[in-house]
């Protein structure tokens, strides 16, 4: 392991140091084989073999694999599976030739593959909101749910937005006030419990080969060939929220849809494909819902998953090739001076890279709505509306295409001043362009046929379609390119033949990129910037007799770090400025030839440095009583409408009057028309309300419609309430001193040995490992919300080897105190009402393995 930038050295360029995996390479010598085979709790195998077999004099091969299966870690009580198991191997196989003493040709080829319901998300906790607005509150992770009374899906549904869009709100599924979806349902207090209907699938497959070509020219000087070829498959899918939602609160809706097609009731002739494709048994039959696939027709294509609750899922698929290849040039001369020269091409081609999200709900949105604006569409006048019409009815973020180039020339000089001082200088260029065609979709109600579709692309943000072929939205394309020098510069003094100090500087970079596209009415940058960083390190390496010593410290200097944050859904990234500095402490204690004791500490201290404003997703308000957080019943995303003069008042007046105009739109005075907005009067807008006292949040909440209060705080009603200003991306705070996420102030580990002979060559070892990890915060937001508690971790083993080391047995307990400390955490988006994703250590684990060696 590498710290710092190491692009002078080899491979593409790093900022944050280089983790080198070098895999055993076969003996020519003579045979060899080993083997371990594991059993432990979780009905867990584990199994790893490899055999080397020479061949003739020059050449030889070995194969390793291993295996994995076990059981899930997490309950799942709806039907007592268990989720987020293992099944998997790996194959890899290397030829070595050596055609003279001074020439090596290395080939190796690698399978993976796995197949189980790993799962990507551990379990939920919230704050619950019981306004709907946020969803989840700012101050703690409860084990509970958010309230999705204002998630995209259900805000949509609901009689608010079917009033305001001027259709029958029999058939909304609820209403943004009333009792949700997730009310009373129990989010059980283990972090290793869920209820799902729907099962967890993960399915990962790569194919690595790799040829690397060495010769040795008499004059000290050596060439190496590499080349790297990698594909990549990946697709995952599971329940959103980890939990099922309540039935109940969608029967208004579900038997008003029933009733229509069947004939008792108007438009039959229209909502009758809606409810075969989405109830067939009925109101109170089964539920169908979308699967997560590439025609985007979804149910209404014949593509559905059916089940008597209603669904909630995502699904996360990839697929990538990569190659590169790589020439260095180094020398291994007498004198003082040596070298190292090279230069690196590499091509990656992503060829599918999607995040679905599906839920009955989106369904059902997509077709009450295709089928009511079916009526003005010429194509279907006098006919049943063809399923094919009601397209796309889920989220889709897509990657079609995405290329990567990128090549590097970098080299090395080494210069020993004296016999114990010496000089590193290295100097490197990069260059790395990038072109992506994505798009981003939403319930696009009716698939284009001709016609056209009066509720898709104001309300949601779905994309304009391609005429020539049903959900076929178009695709963005954008490109970037950058290119840059770095360096790094090493004074290494070795004091004594047990006694190293050495003082570095680097400067290393990270080709910016570009971000997904989103729905327009969220506003991210198209393409983010390169990561600079400038590390200065002094450390030392040390034999002291029994005991071995290195000590470092560092300071890092970071110019706009690619930090990561979730909107719409999607990861985009920001850049940030930061400074990091701390130590680290290694030690290796031998008092006697029996006992080794290791013992490791670091110090980290991160921070912001420079002045950066970002809306933080959990409080839009930004921490002001004089805003309003607003959450958009036409597309489940939240505003924030804020007082230009410090009035909460106003702020609060601005809004409750603005809500009264949308309720009455057509009204004598009112400034707001049907034509104008397209709404209907009636939408029932409730004026503006305080969050619960312990909330952490200090403004008040409302659902409205952004783009209308966005209209208006210019106007003459904005100004009559002390001026208005709204903030379509929440109001910004500066991080500026905040602490970057991940990454914890102290870290220390402590491991003990001893080794016991006895007769006939066998020995016995028992250890014991104890590592703590201290506190650290899950975002870049430094609130309470967002901490992750220190935690410590005990493993103990005890091993028993044969003479010579050719057989061993060994039991072990890993997480001894069987703890559920939390490792990490991320916040989702707010139309997903912002629950958190946690992480936590795996479980207490036991078992005992064998294995030989000859």
């Amino acid at each position: 392991m590498l710290r710092g930038p190491q692009g002078t050295l080899f491979g593409r360029n790093a900022t944050s140091g280089v983790v080198n995996f070098r895999t055993a390479t076969p003996d020519l010598g003579e045979f060899g084989a080993s083997g371990e085979f594991e059993y432990g709790n979780y009905n867990s195998i584990k199994a790893k073999a490899m055999v080397n077999l020479p061949i003739g004099e020059t050449m030889g091969f070995r194969l390793a694999g291993t295996y994995l299966n076990r059981d899930g870690y997490t309950l799942n009580t709806f039907d007592g599976s268990h989720l987020d198991g293992r099944d998997l191997y790996a194959v890899r196989g290397s030829l070595r030739w050596e055609p003279s003493d001074n020439t090596t040709v290395d080939l190796m080829g690698y399978y993976f593959r796995e197949n189980d319901d790993r799962l990507r998300s551990q379990k939920q906790q919230c704050q619950r909101d019981p306004t709907g607005v946020l969803g989840c509150l700012n101050t703690r992770l409860d084990y509970d749910h958010p309230n999705v009374n204002g998630n995209f899906f259900y805000v949509l549904t609901s009689r608010e937005f079917f009033a305001a869009r001027g259709l029958p709100t029999a058939f909304a599924l609820g209403s943004i006030y009333g009792t949700d979806v997730f009310s009373g349902v129990v989010n059980p207090a283990d972090p290793r419990v869920v209820n799902t209907a729907s099962p967890a699938t993960y399915f990962a497959e790569e194919y690595i080969g790799q040829l690397r070509i060495e010769h040795e020219f008499d004059n000290g000087i050596s060439v190496s060939l590499a080349g790297n070829y990698q594909h990549v498959r990946v697709d995952s899918s599971q329940d959103t929220y980890l939990a099922i939602p309540n039935r109940a609160g969608f029967t208004p809706g579900l038997t008003a849809l029933q009733l229509t097609a069947a004939g008792v009731g108007a438009l039959p002739t229209y909502l009758r494909p809606v409810a075969n494709a989405l109830i067939p048994g009925g109101a109170a039959g089964v539920l169908c819902t979308s699967q997560p696939e590439e025609t985007g027709t979804g149910a209404y294509g014949g593509h559905s998953v059916c089940g008597t609750t209603p669904l909630n899922f995502d699904r996360s698929n990839q697929e990538q090739s990569a190659w590169s290849a790589e020439m260095i040039v180094s020398s291994d001369f007498d004198g003082p001076f040596n070298f190292l020269l090279g230069g690196i091409y590499a091509s990656q081609h992503l060829t599918e890279n999607s995040y679905y999200v599906n839920t009955f709900a989106i369904d059902y949105l997509s077709g009450i709505l295709g089928a009511f604006t079916a009526l003005t569409n010429p194509a279907s006048a006098g006919g049943p509306l063809p399923p094919s019409y009601l397209a796309t009815p889920f989220f889709r973020n897509n990657t079609e295409d995405f290329t990567l180039d990128s090549y590097g020339i970098f080299g090395e000089a080494y210069y020993n001043l004296t016999d114990t001082l010496k000089v590193t200088l290295g100097l490197r260029y990069n260059d790395d362009q990038k072109a992506i065609s994505a798009r981003s979709t939403t319930a696009s109600f009716l698939a284009p046929h001709g016609g056209t579709s009066a509720f898709a692309s104001p309300f949601v943000g779905s994309f304009d379609a391609d005429p020539a072929t049903p959900g076929n939205q178009l695709f963005q394309n954008r490109s970037v390119s950058f290119s840059e020098w770095t360096g790094r510069a090493v004074l290494d003094w070795q004091v004594t033949p047990d006694n190293l100090l050495y003082l570095s500087y680097s400067r290393g970079y990270k080709s910016g990129g570009i971000n997904p596209p989103l729905q327009p009415i969220f506003a991210v940058p198209d393409s983010f910037l390169p990561e600079f960083i400038n590390a200065f390190e002094i450390g030392s390496k040390n034999q002291f007799g029994d005991l071995q010593l290195n000590l470092t410290a560092f300071y890092y200097q970071y110019q706009d770090l690619q930090l990561s944050r979730i909107v719409a859904r999607t990861a985009v990234n920001d850049n940030v400025d930061a400074n990091i500095y701390g130590f680290e402490a290694e030690a290796i204690i031998r008092p006697s030839r029996e006992l080794a004791i290791n013992l490791g500490f670091s110090y980290l201290n991160t921070e912001v440095s420079s002045d950066k404003f970002i809306a933080n997703p959990r409080d839009f308000g930004g921490g002001r009583s004089d805003a309003v957080i607003i959450k958009d019943i036409t597309n489940g995303a939240n505003c924030a409408v804020a007082s230009t003069s410090g009035s909460v008042a106003g702020v609060n007046g601005f809004v409750n009057t603005a809500n009264n105009l949308i309720n009455t739109i057509n009204a004598p005075g009112n400034p707001l028309t049907t034509a104008a907005t397209g709404l209907q009067p009636g939408a029932g807008l409730r004026p503006t309300a305080p969050f619960p006292s312990d909330s952490g949040i200090a403004s008040t909440g409302a659902f409205s419609l952004c783009a209308i209060l966005a209209n208006l705080a210019p106007s003459a009603l904005g100004t009559a309430f002390g001026g208005i200003q709204v903030f379509t991306s929440g109001i910004p705070v500066n991080i500026r001193g905040n602490q970057l996420p991940q990454a914890p102030h102290y870290k220390a580990s402590m491991g003990v040995q001893y080794t016991i002979e006895t007769a006939g060559g066998v020995s016995v070892v028992p250890r014991f490992d104890l590592t703590y990890t201290g506190d650290s915060y899950g975002s870049i937001f430094t609130s309470s919300v967002n901490s992750v508690d220190g935690y410590a971790q005990a493993n103990a083993q005890i091993q028993v080897n044969g003479p010579d080391d050719r057989w061993f047995a060994r039991a072990f307990v890993q997480n001894i105190f069987n703890s559920n400390a939390v490792t990490g955490q991320y916040v989702t988006d707010q139309s997903q009402g912002l629950p958190t994703n946690i992480f936590t250590l795996d479980p207490r684990r036991y078992g005992i393995a064998v294995g030989f060696h000859f």
